[in-house]
């Protein structure tokens, strides 16, 4: 991989928009090149991963609506619900998948719920998180984790199934029927 090219792109932080440069890399045998973005971004989304997660968590919580939560986060309300809505239609993948990670990195198992509504399933990303910083991992908190592990497309649209790359080992969460 050599760096090819790259490209400037907006990221909203703490109610201030930002610009930062994404690099892309470029492999040399097969010649397709990569946007490296960085853990705290995700694909195709405006917002960080830490604030996309604190809306997430708040609302899967029942701590309140996206409204409130829209509002706590400084983010329209429609894109507040807008990211619940798609976490919630990728809930059972990516519980399984981080259920997954969670046992490959030593901890149990979490069997996630299919429904988002009264579950806590969204903390199978904060007990991955906790047990790689048990293994010297990054210090990540856990929505920056999910964004890094599932690559930036932890609500992406257009995305299919995860890949969760530990070493040279990948894993899928299966799909259902």
């Amino acid at each position: 991989m050599v760096l090819w090219s790259g490209y400037w792109r907006h990221v909203r932080a703490a109610g201030r928009c930002r610009r930062i440069f994404v690099p892309r890399e470029r492999c040399g045998p097969c010649r397709v090149s990569h946007a490296l973005l960085p853990a705290f971004v995700l694909a195709w989304r405006l917002d960080t991963a830490e604030a996309v997660g604190a809306v997430i968590g708040d609302v899967a919580g029942g701590r309140c609506g996206s409204r409130p939560a829209a509002e706590r986060a400084d983010v329209p309300h429609t894109t507040a619900r807008g990211w619940v809505r798609r976490f919630g239609t990728r809930a059972p993948e990516l519980g399984v998948a981080f259920a997954a990670l969670a046992a490959e990195l030593g901890g149990e198992p979490v069997r996630p719920p299919p429904t988002l509504a009264g579950s806590r399933w969204w903390r199978s990303p904060r007990r991955s998180a906790r047990l790689l910083r048990c293994r010297d991992g990054p210090r990540w908190g856990p929505w920056r984790f999910a964004s890094a592990v599932t690559g930036g497309s932890l609500i992406a649209a257009n995305a299919s199934s995860p890949f969760l790359i530990i070493g040279r080992r990948r894993f899928m969460p299966p799909r259902s029927p």
